[in-house]
């Protein structure tokens, strides 16, 4: 063999080699799947039942049968049930994209929760905090699976799995569809009625599950979807100029807001002042903005005078707005006479900020870092005293996830015009094939990211069966429970709705 067909055959060597290496450095390990599983007792609603709490590692498999994704879930279900077609089982998950589980978890549904402080007025502080038996849970009638969506909690790819497939609209969808169908399978209750609870992006996750469910060779129609804050159709909750559909779903929750701040409509009950900025949005507000520029002087003033009325801002800052108020700039000038900064997903929070003339909150958003330090500890203390969990990773509550999130619905390849994210037309699909789903959906007044105006108006078109859904108001934010007196209201709403089905 001369030297040149040396030289090329230990380069081919070489170079497989090489290629073998850096296939095993990219190929995760698969390591033992972790489960904890304790037993208990608790008294929910008005009955004790003996239960057994779950913690688990699940591996979803690609086409060969190969673990490639690890998915973590917390599921709670009652002992001795001896006909488990009467004994319903509720998924429940989160939302961002990139947020686990643990907001509905220590929040609302779980068998213990954190408190906070319910009139959103001190900040949740240092440890240690305060975990409850939650006397509001709902475990007596129905199991509960609480689910951590992959990169979120303690799921994550492993093997050949690559965040990537998992990590986007339709693919998220798909693999919390197989886990549910891996759950109900593994567990023997595909004939047990079955729920969904999202929260947030959990409900566009929620409609866009519910399809998967009905198609891939094994079709799961559920009982029904429980929607808190809901978040179907971008347009009604994505503040920017240009979006039409923004500036007048995000109206009356600003009304109520201001209304709560004792900045407009004090003469009037909130329910009343509501309603009244209701019908200014849709018979006013909306032709005066498709009019745009064609409106005369005297038309732009009498709706600026209208929408200060409602929002409690300036007339002359309102003018300079084109009549057009963006979220963040009403979150930072609503008080800023007492320079400080309200809440998106709460408007009930206030953040006291350095700069008091900043476009918008420039600390982030007081309703979330007043509590999120509070649910992080209750969340890892609870798994590792109650549940016995114990773990070679943090468990995360939330991550950057969504920067890296593929919002488009379709295959590449295919084409598709960019738009504003919307699953309400699934949700009409799935609930025009499946004649018994229903749908709970569940809105706070001050929610200024996910507006219970948007419920109303997404719900009102995308073929969706309205006599099949239910609308609760809360006076509070995106995450209500957080609130005692409406942690009571939904709980009972949504025991209510689980009854009547």
């Amino acid at each position: 063999m001369n030297k040149i067909l040396i030289l090329l055959v230990a380069a081919i060597c070489g170079t497989t080699s090489f290629a073998q290496e850096k296939k095993e450095v990219d190929e995760k390990p698969i390591p033992i799947a972790k489960s904890f599983v304790t037993t208990h007792q608790g008294t929910f609603g008005t009955t004790t039942i003996k239960y057994k709490a779950a913690a688990i590692e699940t591996y979803l498999t690609d086409n060969d049968g190969l673990p490639v994704a690890s998915m973590w879930s917390t599921a709670y279900t009652k002992d001795n049930v001896t006909d488990t077609s009467k004994r319903p089982v509720t998924f429940v998950f989160n939302g961002g994209p990139g947020s686990a589980s643990v907001w509905l978890h220590m929040g609302l549904f779980g068998p213990q929760i954190v408190k906070v402080d319910s009139d959103a007025k001190e900040d949740d502080g240092a440890a240690p905090y305060e975990l409850v038996t939650n006397n509001y849970g709902i475990l007596d009638l129905t199991d509960l699976v609480f689910i951590d969506p992959i990169g979120t909690g303690y799921s994550r790819v492993i093997g050949k799995g690559k965040n990537e497939d998992y990590w986007g609209l339709t693919e998220d969808a798909n693999s919390v569809a197989k886990f549910m169908r891996q759950w109900i399978t593994e567990n023997k209750r595909w004939n047990s009625p079955k729920y969904i609870a999202g929260e947030s992006y959990g409900t566009t996750r929620a409609a866009a599950v519910a399809n998967v469910l009905e198609d891939g060779g094994q079709s799961m129609a559920l009982n029904g979807l429980i929607l808190i804050s809901q978040a179907l159709d971008y347009a009604g909750s994505t503040s920017m100029h240009d979006n039409i559909t923004s500036y007048l779903t995000y109206l009356p929750s600003m009304a109520a807001t201001a209304w709560y701040h004792k900045k407009a409509g004090q003469e009037k009950t909130l329910e009343a002042f509501v309603e009244e900025a209701r019908n200014f949005t849709y018979n006013t507000y909306a032709p005066a903005l498709y009019k745009g520029s064609l409106l005369s002087a005297s038309e732009q003033n009498s709706i600026a005078e209208k929408l200060s009325y409602f929002i409690g801002l300036d007339k002359a800052y309102i003018l300079r707005s084109n009549n057009r108020i963006l979220m963040h700039r009403f979150q930072k000038n609503l008080l800023a006479d007492k320079g400080l900064a309200i809440g998106r997903l709460d408007g009930r929070f206030m953040g006291d900020e350095a700069d008091d003339v900043s476009e918008g909150p420039n600390l982030g958003d007081p309703s979330s870092y007043q509590i999120e330090a509070a649910y992080t500890a209750a969340l890892n203390h609870y798994f590792a005293e109650t549940l016995n969990v114990e773990m070679d990773r943090p468990y995360m509550t939330s991550g950057q996830i969504g920067g890296k999130w593929r919002w488009k619905p379709v295959p590449d390849g295919q084409y598709w015009e960019p738009m504003p994210v919307n699953t309400a037309g699934k949700l009409g699909e799935t609930m025009r094939r499946n004649t018994e789903m229903k749908v709970l959906v569940a809105s706070g007044y001050y929610d200024l990211i996910c507006p219970f105006f948007d419920s109303e108006y997404t719900f009102s078109r995308n073929g969706i069966v309205r006599e099949r859904v239910t609308m609760t108001y809360y006076e509070a934010g995106h995450m209500m429970y957080v609130h005692q007196p409406d942690l009571v209201k939904i709980a009972k709403d949504i025991r209510t709705f689980l009854t009547q089905n």
